[in-house]
């Protein structure tokens, strides 16, 4: 499955009493993982805008296996599962480990709405923010 990569490192303070990644931790790390993307990869392309304002809509995630935080990072491959007119959605698949072949611990999906925070509203895609997203996140199946 092509995907957008990227690797984040949990933290000591991301684990539990059992030794695992947290579960609200581990929403911090999807929000990690898509952050170089959205917003730094994206600025550097003139799309300045999702660094300006961008708002989860919906989240929703599914263990298959516990994180365990020991010190390295985790990968994440990243979809795009969805492009609408003023929303997408990612798919993420968490892996346990730097590799493709190291399980997938979790997966998850978010949708993804840009805001005005100056109207205090959502607003719609632009064309080049549509051709960024498509162009950078391979189009992934419609479940991660």
């Amino acid at each position: 499955m092509s995907e957008y990569v990227t690797m984040v490192r949990p933290r000591w303070s991301d684990m539990d009493v059992f030794g695992h990644v947290n579960h609200a931790n581990m929403v911090t790390l999807l929000e990690e993982a898509r952050i170089p993307l959205l917003f730094d990869e994206a600025t550097a392309e003139g799309l300045g805008e999702f660094a300006k304002g961008i708002v989860v809509v919906r989240l929703a995630v599914d263990y298959k296996a516990p994180v365990v935080v020991n010190g390295t990072d985790i990968r994440v491959g990243i979809t795009l599962s969805e492009l609408r007119a003023a929303s997408f959605t990612l798919a993420y698949r968490v892996h346990n480990g730097q590799s493709e072949q190291d399980p997938v611990a979790v997966t998850a999906r978010t949708t993804l709405a840009p805001y005005d925070l100056g109207a205090a509203r959502p607003r719609r895609l632009t064309d080049a923010e549509r051709e960024f997203l498509g162009a950078r996140i391979p189009q992934g199946g419609g479940r991660a």
